[in-house]
């Protein structure tokens, strides 16, 4: 019997986004954002309020990274969501993570993180921000052999929007647009 819950939009598993901008000076600003989705096959929606670090320096220079947390960082990635860069402008320092310059957008890539998508400001809703996927970075040992990815040996972990817990995502369990055929 199925018992009810107090309203939460709560689709499972839900990514632990990492967006990454730079600040005005230059230094590396990024956040955990679990509320946000594919808006369609090139675009996301990131549900962010305005008053995050993060989307001012979004609004000034158009350009943001979106990684996808691990288990092995999960400490740190929860630090830059517990942290606002509004009141501490060096919590990328200490989250002890390390950043390269996208070679497609003026936003930073988590050296950490095994796969990054650099994303171009579309526009900004009431209810988030709309980017554009210009390209998508992932780890080399990460690609089998025929070119897809190993998703299941990152350690990607999705947020609990119910009890609050982070949980890795798990081992594949078939294949898309196969499994169904077993009913033709």
């Amino acid at each position: 019997m199925k018992k009810n819950l107090k309203v939460t939009p709560g689709i499972f598993p839900m990514p632990v986004l990492m967006i990454g901008t730079y600040n005005e000076d230059g230094s590396v600003d990024v956040m955990n954002a679990a509320w946000g989705m594919a808006q369609s096959m090139n675009e996301l929606k990131l549900c962010l309020t305005e008053s995050h670090k993060t989307v001012k320096n979004m609004k000034r220079t158009g350009f943001c990274t979106v990684a996808l947390a691990t288990k092995d960082y999960m400490k740190e990635s929860d630090f830059l969501g517990m942290v606002s860069g509004n009141t501490v402008s060096d919590k990328f320092e200490k989250s002890g993570l390390h950043a390269s310059k996208s070679e497609n957008v003026d936003a930073p890539v988590i050296e950490e993180y095994p796969i990054c998508m650099e994303c171009k400001v579309k526009g900004f809703e009431d209810d988030g921000t709309l980017v554009e996927v210009v390209n998508v970075l992932a780890e080399e040992k990460y690609f089998n052999e025929d070119g897809t990815l190993k998703l299941d040996e990152m350690g990607i972990i999705s947020y609990d929007p119910y009890g609050h817990g982070y949980y890795e995502v798990g081992k594949k369990v078939g294949q898309a647009f196969s499994e169904g055929k077993k009913l033709m």
